[in-house]
């Protein structure tokens, strides 16, 4: 009696054996021929037909080819219970090849998928068809292994008599391809957030472009809290046993409003409790992590025990902690969390989520100096910028200053009026090169130098020749435009002067309005000199507009088209002053200014209807 022989097994008394083994588990029961059937198909698979299989020398290669290769081989019945397996598979799944014999899949490794479906549609068409399962075996390290299989139907005389798998793990390969794949949503994520974290340098849209990506990538809540200045602002001093933040940004998925409303909003100082994860991840450096914890852990985790509650009510279940490290110092942090059915964080979610922090801290950084630099520059610039002096009664002023959006640092635009002998009065309006304090520093010192100059009766072409030379003398490192109109009622003139700054637009009654053609020298702080005064008669039915740079400069605009819009911008001589100067930024300015814009409007009064200066910011 010929028939398939497992490991080990002779050709006579334990050729019986086998076919016995075999006859007891297939489905339905196999006769000894049926079997023989079965062997014949497998020795076709490997190249061994006709009566050669009954060779002895036939068998043992067969034998010696399943015993021996490292892939692991089994032959299944129609119903997919194991008629065969060689050695490398019982190895594999740590159960012996008795053991499988008669035994589906699932009983054998209740844990791994082993794409039945598959299995069946290649008995079902005898198409052979290639599948990778996954799961955990009785043998090998601990952990979810991987497989890939190529699988043939087993015919004898048109019968199906069963199903061949040659399957070999691939776990190694699948991981080192999980681990780029991982790799290569770190560094996708990491380019997200270099492109939407820090488009601006507010730090309130900074930390809410960063709570948006956690949310986006990683979390169903964010949270981006910053140090809070304790004692500015009426902001009370925390108590000794808790850290205080305050909350810069919250971000939630989609649907869930109701649950985040119930958390610390924007604009709100959070105070944690000493030994929670906020605390222990700002002093550590590193991320903090409660899964699922229970409620005497969460409790302990949480800003305050009070607030778990709160936590319990929106079904978060696992939080992370990730400070916000830059340049050394720990800035602020970054509360993930996780509700309902969502899984815990895993260790490359952390991995994940520290690196954002890492990358988003240095934006978030960059717009926390920013602000408080611009805070200071735009204090100081206030300072300095006070109202105009008193001119004589007969000029009624209004003057206004913008700062630039929250993309560019405050600037060293200024204007002034100062009184001379006569009854004269000198206008000025500047603009120092560059942005942040020592523009502002250095626009008081031009400031002070003019002022210092006007007084010694010069021409206002004199007057800047002279505070040319001294700032160059006195080492003022930035350049200054400034315009200069002196206005003499008595004499009936006004006179102007520009060291590199825009003309001045006279607006007359209706919309007529023009620019003055004035001679342009050089800036201040340059030291050339050559500067030149022209002399007009006064108009006073006029208004006179002296403005700086970002009025009328459009980046990608030619100055000559912007000085033209500014003339048809729509003006009157009749209307109140105030409102003529907040009309022209108004129409001039449809969108955040890309430069801080000062401007000084004046008129020329009648005696006996003379107005004091009006000054805004």
């Amino acid at each position: 009696m010929d028939g398939f022989r497992g490991p080990g097994a002779s050709r006579d008394p334990g050729l019986e054996r086998t076919g016995v083994a075999l006859d007891e588990y297939a489905d339905p029961p196999m006769m000894v021929p049926e079997v023989d059937a079965v062997t014949g198909a497998v020795a076709r698979l490997v190249g061994v037909e006709g009566d050669d299989v009954r060779e002895a020398g036939a068998y043992a290669v067969l034998q010696g080819l399943l015993d021996g290769t490292p892939a692991a081989v089994a032959v299944m019945s129609p119903s997919l219970r194991y008629l065969y397996v060689n050695p490398a598979l019982a190895r594999m799944n740590g159960v012996s090849a008795e053991e499988h014999l008669g035994r589906s899949i699932g009983e054998v490794l209740p844990e791994v998928d082993a794409k039945d479906e598959i299995l069946r549609a290649v008995l079902s068409d005898g198409v052979a068809r290639e599948a990778t399962s996954t799961g955990i075996t009785h043998a090998g390290p601990p952990g979810r292994r991987w497989w890939h299989g190529a699988y043939h139907r087993l015919e004898h005389e048109g019968v199906v008599v069963g199903l061949a798998g040659v399957i070999l793990e691939v776990s190694e390969s699948r991981r080192t391809q999980m681990e780029l794949d991982a790799a290569r949503r770190r560094l996708a994520f990491l380019d997200a957030a270099a492109t939407r974290v820090g488009t601006t340098l507010d730090l309130v849209e900074t930390c809410e472009e960063l709570a948006e990506l956690f949310v986006a990538e990683l979390g169903d809540v964010a949270a981006v809290d910053v140090f809070a200045v304790e004692g500015a602002n009426g902001t009370p001093h925390a108590p000794e046993d808790m850290v205080r933040m305050w909350r810069a940004a919250l971000s939630h998925r989609p649907g869930m409003a109701e649950q985040a409303a119930i958390l610390r909003r924007p604009g709100e100082n959070v105070d944690y409790q000493q030994g929670s994860m906020v605390p222990r991840a700002l002093s550590e450096r590193s991320p903090v992590v409660v899964n699922r914890a229970s409620d005497e852990e969460l409790a302990r985790e949480v800003s305050s025990p009070d607030r778990l509650a709160v936590f319990r009510s929106v079904g978060l279940h696992s939080v992370v902690a990730l400070p916000l490290v830059a340049r050394g110092s720990a800035i602020g942090m970054v509360t993930l969390a996780r509700h309902g059915a969502v899984p815990a964080f895993s260790t490359e979610d952390v991995v994940l989520a520290r690196d954002l922090a890492r990358r988003g801290a240095i934006s978030v950084d960059n717009a926390r100096r920013y602000a408080h630099e611009h805070d200071i520059a735009l204090a100081l610039q206030h300072a300095l910028l006070a109202a105009p002096d008193a001119p004589h009664p007969d000029i009624e002023l209004a003057s206004r200053y913008r700062p630039a959006g929250s993309s560019v640092e405050v600037g060293g635009d200024w204007y002034d009026a100062v009184a001379l002998s006569g009854g004269r009065t000198l206008l000025a309006v500047g603009d120092v090169m560059g942005h942040g304090v020592q523009a502002a520093v250095e626009m008081s010192q031009f400031r002070a130098l003019l002022r210092v100059q006007a007084r010694s009766d010069l021409e206002p072409h004199e007057i800047l020749a002279a505070v040319d030379r001294t700032s160059t003398k006195a080492g003022i490192e930035r350049v200054a435009s400034c315009l200069l109109v002196l206005v003499d009622p008595e004499a009936g003139t006004v006179t102007f002067a520009s060291a590199g700054h825009l003309p001045p637009l006279l607006v007359g009654p209706g919309d007529a309005a023009e620019l003055v053609d004035v001679p342009v020298g050089p800036p201040l702080g340059t030291g050339f000199g050559g500067y030149t005064s022209v002399r007009r008669r006064s108009q006073p039915e006029r208004v006179l507009v002296m403005y700086t740079d970002g009025l009328v400069e459009r980046r990608g605009e030619d100055i000559g088209e912007s000085l033209q819009r500014l003339t048809h911008v729509g003006l009157s001589a009749e209307t109140p002053l105030v409102r003529l100067v907040d009309t022209l930024i108004a129409r001039m300015i449809t969108d955040k200014p890309e430069d801080d814009i000062a401007v000084l409007a004046a008129r020329q009064h009648p005696p006996g209807e003379a107005t004091g200066p009006v000054a805004g910011r």
